[in-house]
């Protein structure tokens, strides 16, 4: 019997997916090699303003990119695939195997973001095999889920073999064709999987998830009952339900215009690889819908989620160029709301009916179902591959939980099933499974621009901002240290509990109180005046600060902007200030060098909060 020093250990690290839905990335990790699985995103909640895409923490990656062999990725969803882009700029993959339609949504992307140098794509089929660096073999197994071209990945490393499931469901009557490879599972399953990662997403839901094929009567009833135009909204990476959209607008003598960027581009796409077959001429482009009458016309939009930018949010609140919800218009929502999707999913429902529109929405309408597998599925994948260890995935705390209950009640001891979080290093061999180490989790935030990473620091302020407003003064201080004339105080988003000459004269009275107490501190005459402008400011805030805080029940955010009087000639930090000079940009600059440099932990900040 082998020591346990002499069973090797797989490294497996989820930086995103545990917990939660979204940011789906998983680390594999043995003998120095790293091999990544999925590149998801998630979108942004409460209080994340201006935020637009959510990544996982990628310190350990980039730490350690030298490791990295390559990636596999399971499908084409944002979830899934939508981070790879972001990930690429900050450190090269070697190769990135997926199968066709995933790899073509995500070229896009990358040649978009101008990284494609940055990889190698390469296509893969069912029962396909690739190497990823020396350590991993990795086949894809066709698996059923919302999206088409899916696969649940089986990765043999030299700890074993690691069933990855992916997303997946049960689908006997799968729109495309493609049909479960249950055989190949349990082949698997037959010779020994060390352990089994697994789609926890509906292990609350009893039963089986029904076949995507399910939504075509509701779907039908809605469209034969509407006598306009038919608007319908869904995710647009959801293929399967596309085709159908497209069959029934066929059969019920419809046209079908598409709206929403990525729309169109995962249509083009699944057009090109077979995935959508209909007619050239059923898809119209939006101008020439005007030569049909209402009740010929079908738009597929994006909006599902109540995005604020998308196609039908902007319809729903009159901001769209092309197309204006009118009375007799059907809106059909073929999807659910997302956890914290909710509500904006429901004031665009308010806005659409209150332009006139009947609204076609809700569980209860037989018009969606779930891509991911209910209790039935998940246990039938659990019987087939038969693990020896089990790792729930890819869902929140109670989902995990309840997974790994019914994988102790088919059999799985509870000692060999690991719930772990987002940056656990769970360590998995023939001797056992548990969390060894933790490395940086946590997310990145990135802003509307889809550029830059929006610091803890910046949405701090944005949410201050949001929440309280900001307060700005501009005053001019002359070369002995005394106001020349009375601050320029102005608010925005402020609630002010007293009047603003009141606010003014404390604002006075603490800059008079700093130029007091604290000039000769930062001014020096060295034959000519030096000031240290960022110094003093930082000081004048702090006072105005604990003077409103006696004052205001909420905490503004704070900008204080010094200047020197005209044809005065000072010296700022050492360098010459020049004459007639705002000291709006000796704020400016001082703030540059905050958030520039990397030790600006000493340095004064340019803003401060009321607190």
């Amino acid at each position: 019997m082998a020591k346990k020093s002499d069973s090797p250990a797989l490294k497996i690290i989820p930086l995103g997916g545990l917990k939660e839905i979204g940011k789906n990335t998983w680390v594999f990790e043995i003998n120095d090699e790293i091999m990544l699985l999925d590149g998801g995103l998630g979108f942004p909640g409460d209080g994340m303003h201006g935020v637009n895409i959510v990544l996982p923490d990628m310190t350990y990656l980039r730490q350690n990119r030298h490791k990295i062999k390559g990636m596999v990725v399971t499908h084409g969803h944002e979830d899934h695939i939508g981070g790879i882009a972001f990930h690429l700029r900050q450190f090269d993959i070697p190769v990135i195997y997926g199968p066709r339609l995933g790899m073509a949504l995500l070229e896009g992307k990358l040649r978009e973001a101008g990284v494609l140098n940055r990889t190698e794509l390469r296509t893969v089929g069912p029962r396909d095999v690739v190497r990823v660096g020396n350590n991993f073999f990795v086949e894809f197994i066709r698996n059923t889920h919302s999206m088409a071209d899916s696969f649940t990945v089986a990765i043999n490393s030299p700890a074993g073999l690691v069933i990855h499931s992916g997303d997946f469901k049960v689908d006997h009557t799968p729109v495309d064709g493609e049909f479960f490879d249950f055989q190949r599972l349990a082949e698997h399953g037959e010779k020994g999987v060390l352990c089994l990662i697994s789609d926890s997403t509906n292990a609350e839901v009893p039963g089986h998830t029904p076949s995507e094929r399910a939504v075509a009567p509701g779907l039908e009833r809605a469209f034969a009952s509407a006598k306009g135009r038919v608007f319908v909204t869904t995710f647009a990476s959801s293929v399967h339900r596309l085709n159908i959209i497209l069959e029934l607008a066929e059969k019920m003598g419809r046209v079908v215009g598409v709206v929403g960027r990525s729309m169109l581009n995962v249509i083009a796409h699944a057009r090109n690889l077979g995935y959508v077959k209909c007619r050239d001429e059923l898809l119209q482009p939006l101008q020439n819908l005007r030569k049909y009458r209402d009740d010929q016309i079908l738009i597929l939009t994006t909006g599902s989620q109540g995005e604020s930018m998308s196609a039908l949010t902007r319809m729903a609140e009159g901001r769209h160029r092309q197309l204006q919800i009118r009375e007799g218009d059907t809106v059909v929502f073929s999807a659910n709301p997302i956890p914290g999707n909710v509500i904006p999913v429901v004031r665009t429902v308010d806005k659409l009916m209150n332009l006139g529109a009947n609204v076609i929405y809700g569980k209860d309408k037989g018009i969606h179902v779930s891509g991911h597998g209910a209790q039935e599925d998940q246990k039938l994948m659990l019987s087939l591959t038969r693990p020896k260890f089990f790792f729930p995935a890819h869902g929140e705390y109670r989902m995990l939980r309840k997974h790994a209950s019914m994988a102790e009640a088919m059999g799985v001891p509870g000692e060999n099933i690991v719930i772990a979080e987002n940056g656990d290093v769970i360590q998995v061999s023939q001797d056992g499974i548990g969390v060894a180490d933790k490395v940086p989790s946590g997310i990145e935030l990135v802003d509307a621009s889809r550029e830059g990473v929006v610091d803890g620091e910046v949405l701090r302020d944005r949410q201050t901002i949001a929440g309280d407003g900001i307060i700005t003064v501009a005053a001019s201080i002359n070369l002995e240290g005394k106001l020349v004339t009375k601050p320029d105080v102005r608010l925005s988003g402020v609630v002010l509990p007293m009047e603003m000459s009141r606010l003014t004269n404390f604002i006075i009275d603490a800059i008079d109180e700093t130029l007091s107490n604290q000039w000769a501190k930062h001014a020096r005459d060295l034959g000519e005046i030096e000031v240290d402008w960022t110094g003093l400011r930082y000081q004048i805030e702090r006072d105005i600060n604990r003077k409103l805080r006696s004052q205001m029940q909420s905490r503004p955010m704070l900008v204080v902007l010094l200047q020197t009087p005209e044809g005065e000639d000072a010296t700022s930090n050492g360098k010459k200030s020049g004459k007639s000079k705002s000291s709006a940009k000796n704020a400016k600059d001082a703030k540059d060098d905050k958030t520039t440099t990397p030790a600006a932990g000493k340095r004064k900040r340019a803003t401060a909060s009321v607190s």
